[in-house]
């Protein structure tokens, strides 16, 4: 995994700005802290950091080839996982390999198929071509998301990269904000819609979109969506089709130069891993190391709830004995976890999912001290109907977003007349996603409405997980990968009918039943339980304190917007909050804490409200 950028300019010579480039590549230093180049022609710069994961000799970028008179520049952050199958086709095609990274392959890829290559990718990439002979810059992000791709288009020319703070670090791009940027860091955050950079005139590729740059312009198209087709396996195959797909992602997804571990939580998705995993070593005589987290004195202040029925530690002991693994636990201190919310927001470059994200980054410094590559169980519960807004008959057809159904603790901490529009931009939100959802003519209500839960969940709780998994790993320089964003694991469950995703009326039944003779039975059958949080009172204490800080510093930006009261009413009242601010996890303390976050990024990015 890697940094990258770049920048066409339509009138000035770019060697008149050297020292911008080298400042938007010292952005992503956090990202490559290996190696570092830069191709330069007079109207192109094409910037790359790397974090050395394959052929560490030969997979130098920007990388550069040549077909006849043509000559094609990569810059590419990301992994293939079908590597081999395309090198062996290429050769095929008379094509000659200096090494075996996967660079060498994608860029060969894009100058036997061209554009048409993003078709024939399977792994998580953002990667830009430039082609010397058409001054084409060609662009393209992975099906699912996994990684960013984000970009400004002005007047005379064109700027992509891999975080917001790298085109904030070129002075023609403005930190501002306006009214659309506001509503989605109150009301929808910390999700954004697709496509949104938050800031004004930044946008992001979509996942599954390519673009082209040439002559001023940018065309934009989609080459992978969501698309309805009819399940065509039974109940019998459908199982074993689950199952293979994912064993084959997670041991395509295991090839690496460098040390590679497994997150262990003892739930299923990361149970599923992990057992792949440690079979896959042992067959070439290694042990696999797995990770967990947790906080200081979580045993003593857990609360059993519906998201959170139970603790982790039990079902990591009896996975660990189970694959035989070298487990190591990493524990965090509540002080760490809250200071490190404005480590994740100099992370995200926008606020986040506060102690989700900082815990994480801080669990992947840890990790990053002894292994460069780890695998991770993300979005298993999108794709598979894991959450309980799936099975809640009582709520699965109301007209909002599921996690965040109500607005009301949002608007309570906002002055009378702020954002007055923030609850219809949130319904349009949903509205728009609702209505991009593809479906059969002959699905029942019920059916359609699970492709749409299916749509919503997929567009934007799970992109918000994808975007804390790519920027608190890779802010400590450690890849994580996902195997269940496998293209084809999304496509084959976007189309599997309820009765089948759901069997024997379960979260995750048929992944659960597809490995059922591989897992021990309690981990099989263990409750869907989410990602530890925190339960030490001293972490609402420090977010209180934070909050508090925000509202009697008169140089904050916020003491526009808060309404003083409404906060107090959340610190004086956490139990008051009948509904959750963005998921399972985002109650009293993240609210505050999130306050804390806008206050710190506001300030640190020198946000301008236009």
């Amino acid at each position: 995994m890697c940094g990258i950028a770049g920048w066409f300019s339509e009138s000035k010579p770019l060697y008149e700005n050297l020292d911008i480039i080298e400042s938007m590549s010292g952005t992503l230093c956090r990202r490559g802290p290996d190696e570092h180049g830069i191709f330069m022609d007079n109207t192109i710069c094409l910037i790359h950091r790397r974090l050395t994961v394959i052929d560490p000799d030969n997979g130098k970028q920007p990388m550069t080839a040549q077909l006849g008179e043509r000559d094609v520049t990569l810059v590419y952050n990301g992994e293939l996982y079908n590597t081999e199958e395309l090198r062996k086709e290429l050769i095929d095609a008379g094509f000659t390999f200096q090494g075996h990274s996967d660079t060498e392959v994608l860029l060969n890829a894009y100058l036997h198929w061209g554009e048409n290559c993003v078709n024939k990718l399977n792994g998580i990439f953002a990667f830009a071509v430039y082609d010397n002979e058409s001054k084409k810059l060609f662009m393209a992000r992975d099906a699912i998301g996994v990684k960013p791709f984000f970009y400004y288009q002005y007047n005379d020319g064109f700027l992509f990269c891999s975080e917001i703070k790298t085109l904030l670090a070129n002075p023609i791009v403005k930190p501002q904000i306006d009214e659309t940027g506001l509503m989605e860091i109150f009301f929808l955050g910390p999700g954004r819609t697709n496509g949104s950079g938050i800031f004004k005139g930044i946008g992001e590729l979509l996942p599954g979109e390519c673009a082209v740059y040439n002559n001023g312009t940018l065309k934009k198209r989609r080459y992978f969506k969501l698309t309805a087709e009819e399940h065509s396996h039974n109940k019998q195959q459908t199982i074993e089709y689950t199952r293979f797909l994912l064993t084959d992602a997670v041991e395509r997804q295991l090839v690496s130069d460098v040390p590679l571990c497994t997150f262990l939580s003892g739930g299923l998705d990361s149970s599923i891993i992990s057992n792949i995993a440690a079979n896959y070593f042992k067959n070439k005589g290694k042990i696999l190391d797995t990770y967990s987290v947790n906080y200081v004195d979580n045993q003593k202040y857990f609360q059993k709830s519906l998201f959170q029925p139970n603790s982790d530690e039990e079902f990591i002991d009896i996975m660990t004995e189970h694959v035989g693994s070298n487990h190591h636990q990493v524990i965090l201190e509540n002080t760490n976890l809250y200071n490190a919310l404005f480590d994740s927001v100099d992370a995200r470059d926008l606020p986040g999912m506060v102690d989700v994200d900082s815990s994480l980054l801080l669990f992947c410094r840890e990790v990053k001290k002894d292994f460069t590559v780890a695998l991770s169980g993300e979005c298993a519960d999108e794709l598979f109907g894991g959450y309980p807004w799936y099975h809640n008959k009582a709520i699965l057809f109301e007209e909002c977003f599921p996690w965040s159904r109500s607005q009301d603790i949002r608007r309570s901490i906002l002055k009378d007349g702020i954002l007055p529009h923030g609850e219809e931009y949130v319904h349009e939100r949903y509205l728009n996603t609702v209505r991009q959802t593809d479906s059969l003519p002959t699905d029942t209500p019920f059916q359609k409405r699970m492709r749409e839960m299916f749509t919503l969940n997929f567009n934007w709780f799970m992109q918000t997980l994808l975007d804390r998994k790519d920027r608190c790993s890779m802010y400590n320089g450690l890849e994580v990968r996902v195997p269940f964003c496998d293209h084809r694991i999304v496509s084959y469950a976007y189309n599997m009918p309820w009765e089948l995703k759901a069997l024997n009326n379960r979260e995750k039944g048929i992944v659960r039943e597809a490995f059922s003779d591989l897992l021990p039975e309690s981990i099989v059958w263990r409750k869907k339980s989410p990602y530890p949080k925190t339960h030490n009172p001293l972490y609402f204490k420090l977010a209180c304190d934070g909050a508090i800080k925000v509202i009697n510093d008169k140089n904050s930006p916020l003491n526009y917007f808060l309404n003083q009261e409404g906060v107090w009413d959340i610190i004086r009242n956490p139990e008051g909050i009948s509904s959750p601010w963005y998921g399972q996890l985002m109650k009293a303390p993240q609210i505050l804490a999130y306050i804390a976050q806008i206050d710190y990024w506001m300030k640190k990015y020198k946000v301008q409200i236009i």
